[in-house]
């Protein structure tokens, strides 16, 4: 990935320590977690999306075998996908039930990916520490389910991860106005969420052009993600439409090549 961000971790990777002995799994991941937390507290390191020339695919595990989650992280790490997109969902705020941190925490003992969680739930203040405590890279909440949505930005912020805020195909991306200036990335759900599998609404690409035209007139540098629908087929539409990161969940987990599907979508 053409990335700031990936080189700066690649530079303290290279800096770390080598050893005779090849780490075991939990070992690796834990250092790389560990160096992927210094190259985001580096004050000298300038924020990755900042200079991002090239956008990304974030595969949901909501699509994946939840009994058998080895396997799917790997395949994202062999698709060269350098996100995993994590949707959680209470019953609540979206009709359905998916996972909690321990879920995530299982996870980042196995894997170096940029944990990318979403919460799709109602009072997301109650779940950013244990989240946080889980090993999430990025936390995004939805507008609709936040009262105080900037001192929920300044709270995730705090803690060293990504702020991300997140809005249903029915909010208008004027209602996220006053919150741009605070946030380091906007998802844009282009399905009402809850299930995987659905289709795109087509007028949610309107949202990411509104978006990109926003961020360059005020010189902000949030980065555009969508979430919904999103195939190899309307990838490239997207792209040209303003998404730096693009998350996929049944046409990755559902395709005869993941890897290649992501090549595809990203050229």
């Amino acid at each position: 990935m053409n990335m700031r961000f990936t080189a700066d971790f690649a530079a303290y990777r290279k800096r770390a320590p080598s050893h005779a002995a090849r780490p075991r799994p939990r070992e690796r991941a834990l250092r790389e977690r560990a160096l992927r937390e210094r190259a985001l507290r580096e004050p000298s390191a300038p924020w990755y999306y900042r200079d991002m020339k090239t956008p990304l695919i974030a595969p949901s595990v909501l699509s994946a075998d939840f009994a058998d989650m080895g396997p799917a992280l790997a395949l994202v790490e062999r698709a060269g996908a350098p996100w995993l997109h994590l949707d959680v969902m209470d019953g609540r705020f979206v009709p359905n039930l998916t996972f909690g941190p321990k879920m995530v925490a299982d996870l980042r003992k196995r894997s170096g990916l940029f944990f990318d969680v979403h919460l799709m739930t109602v009072e997301p203040e109650s779940l950013v520490d244990p989240f946080v405590a889980a090993g999430a890279d990025a936390i995004t909440f939805h507008l609709e389910a936040s009262i105080h949505a900037h001192r929920l930005t300044q709270r995730i912020r705090d803690a060293g991860k990504l702020a991300g805020v997140s809005i249903v195909p029915s909010t208008p991306v004027a209602a996220l106005a006053e919150l741009l200036p605070y946030v380091d990335l906007v998802l844009v759900m282009s399905v009402n969420p809850g299930f995987g599998g659905q289709s795109m609404i087509p007028s949610s690409l309107d949202k990411l052009e509104l978006l990109k035209a926003e961020r360059e007139r005020r010189g902000l540098s949030y980065m555009i993600e969508i979430d919904g629908g999103i195939h190899g087929g309307n990838a490239r539409e997207a792209i040209a439409r303003g998404a730096d990161a693009l998350v996929m969940g049944s046409a990755f987990f559902g395709a005869a090549d993941p890897a290649a599907l992501v090549r595809e979508a990203l050229s």
